[in-house]
């Protein structure tokens, strides 16, 4: 069978085209990568809807289950609705579904990114033959979903799985709004804000005169990484040393199998995970040790399967 996915991200949004062979899914066709800050929502949904159409006619008359929207939160996903996600600015209460219904006349659900890369995961992924199991996005911003009793976990109102809300520090990176948050320890841009600050105090030193205040993104850590570089090592392990704690708090309150990681963690796992793993041994709770930190197996596709995987769930869960 068939299905198309659409990825909106905060970074990047795309459509793909995807068989599901076996238990596996295989990408068939991927759309244009439109650059998110490039496109007021109506423009970047008139392009999505192009590639929809465009893909459905490659496979009209074959067995096409319908279209999975990805989005980060917060959503109402029973109504269709992107209400106002902090990593989409202007993104506010888009009826996405009936719009993206009404120009492609194709059946549409809407889902979390992260309940959907949880289930992309658990289904197809790392997260096979496990039952109490996260996956935490670690991109653009930091958001986790939750299975839980082999069961997706979406809490009353789309809400579960925020992480990247919960405060860990006073003080620090901002993420989700919020000084301090999770997300602002573990995302793309508080890692940017992480380096641009370690990076200023050992200018004023007279040290780290290579580095460019300028350059100071998540990727440029991760290049200046595997290069071996003191100082982004050093942004690493504080990143690391915080994951610690915010995985520490979720293995102790759900009593999970297994952490799934994606986005930067994903790339970067030998420079985070130590630090992660020396904080979770001291911190939790002797019963529940042993949940394992794993990066996404699905890999730089998990967007896209994420995605494709949403048509598949839902219409299992109405039969």
């Amino acid at each position: 069978m068939y299905a198309i996915g659409v990825d909106i991200g905060g970074t990047k949004s795309v459509v793909s085209l995807g068989y599901l062979h076996r238990e596996t899914w295989e990408i068939v066709r991927k759309g244009e990568k439109y650059v998110t800050k490039d496109y007021s929502p109506k423009q970047m949904i008139d392009c999505l809807c192009r590639d929809i159409t465009a893909f459905a006619k490659e496979v009209a008359g074959l067995h096409l289950i319908g279209i999975g929207i990805s989005c980060g939160g917060p959503l109402n996903s029973a109504a269709g609705i992107i209400l106002s996600p902090p990593n989409l600015p202007g993104w506010d209460d888009i009826r996405i579904v009936e719009i993206i219904q009404e120009c492609t006349h194709l059946k549409c659900w809407l889902m979390n990114d992260a309940n959907a890369s949880a289930i992309a995961e658990w289904k197809y992924g790392a997260g096979r033959s496990y039952h109490h199991l996260a996956f935490l996005t670690f991109g653009t911003g930091l958001g986790a979903g939750l299975i839980l009793d082999d069961r997706l976990y979406s809490g009353r109102n789309d809400m579960a799985g925020e992480v990247g809300h919960v405060r860990l520090r006073s003080n620090g990176p901002v993420g989700y709004g919020k000084e301090g948050s999770f997300e602002g320890f573990c995302s793309g841009g508080g890692i940017q804000q992480l380096a641009y600050t370690m990076v200023l105090c050992e200018k004023q030193k007279g040290k780290a005169n290579h580095w460019s205040l300028d350059r100071t993104s998540a990727a440029d850590v991760g290049f200046m990484a595997r290069q071996g570089d003191e100082l982004a090592l050093r942004i690493f392990e504080r990143v690391g040393k915080m994951l610690g704690e915010g995985v520490s708090k979720m293995i102790d309150l759900l009593n999970l199998e297994r952490i799934i990681l994606g986005g930067i963690y994903m790339r970067c796992e030998p420079w985070i995970l130590p630090a992660a793993q020396a904080v979770i041994q001291e911190e939790v709770c002797l019963e529940s040790l042993g949940c394992e930190l794993v990066p996404s197996q699905l890999g730089e596709s998990i967007g896209d399967i994420a995605a494709l995987s949403i048509p598949l769930y839902w219409r299992s869960k109405d039969e």
